[in-house]
């Protein structure tokens, strides 16, 4: 029994790869099919990479997605580093539970009802006082809604794990509290701001739901453009775009581990 606990983790674990990537890896070889029919191999062809490079709606969506997932992951950032501050650093003030329960409350709200209270929210203030007008600002501020609590989290594990000695002996030193945090402070949990905001802007390049509901004319993202695309039939366009940010993203992940190891090393 011990022999093969081995050869059966090994396979488990080749199983759940070819689970996780064999959809992938589909994707990118049919993304060079010749044949219109994303499920029927007819040769090889880049022709729909040439064909997505003149889909202007596609590519607008794509970059409007970039600048709305960029503000978002920002605004997440400041939101949720000075949430995090409040909850580590300041004890237990009147009405904290409150406070963290509200930050939080998004992590378990279900996308839907987040989407339709903020598009509730955004009429009642049009109506009123004539402001935001829904379009990309009404998307950002939705997005930025539900990332804050995500970078919360991720920053407020880090400022608990912060070994205040440094802090208190700057002080000690005579510097200024605003010079601490920006010399110390903010250099020890940049890290954990860096991972919060590439978590924001993930989660703001990814949703549909909310990004539905708060959109207006003339603001339709990349998930929303992909969505109305394939309710009339997959198109292998989808397939290159996809391939594509694939490659983009893996050659990110490749950079930074590089980078990581280099430093380590």
């Amino acid at each position: 029994m011990a022999g093969r606990t081995p050869w059966f983790a090994i396979s488990m674990l080749v199983l759940g790869y070819l689970f996780l990537y064999s959809p992938i890896v589909s994707l990118i070889v049919y993304s060079f099919n010749e044949s219109r029919l994303v499920t029927v191999w007819a040769g090889f062809s880049t022709k729909w990479y040439g064909e997505l490079m003149h889909n202007d709606a596609l590519l607008e969506g794509a970059w409007r997605s970039v600048q709305i997932a960029f503000l978002t992951a920002t605004l997440a950032v400041v939101l949720g580093t000075l949430a995090a501050f409040a909850l580590i650093r300041f004890g237990n003030f009147r009405g904290r539970t409150l406070f963290a329960g509200m930050v939080t409350a998004p992590l378990v709200m279900p996308e839907v009802i987040t989407g339709l209270s903020l598009l509730l929210l955004f009429v009642a203030m049009e109506g009123v006082i004539g402001w935001p007008g829904r379009g990309m600002m009404t998307i950002v501020i939705a997005h930025a809604t539900f990332a804050t609590a995500y970078v919360t989290v991720v920053v407020q594990s880090r400022l608990g794990q912060l070994d205040m000695s440094l802090e208190e002996a700057a002080l000690d030193l005579g510097a200024k509290p605003f010079k601490v945090v920006r010399v110390i402070t903010l250099p020890l949990i940049w890290p954990a701001m860096l991972a919060g905001w590439l978590l924001a802007f993930t989660l703001s390049f990814d949703d549909l739901v909310i990004a539905t509901f708060t959109s207006g004319p003339g603001a339709k993202t990349l998930p929303m453009e992909v969505f109305s695309s394939v309710r009339m039939g997959v198109s292998p366009q989808i397939n290159a775009l996809a391939t594509i940010f694939i490659v983009v993203v893996t050659s990110m992940v490749v950079i930074a581990n590089q980078i990581a190891f280099r430093r380590r090393a």
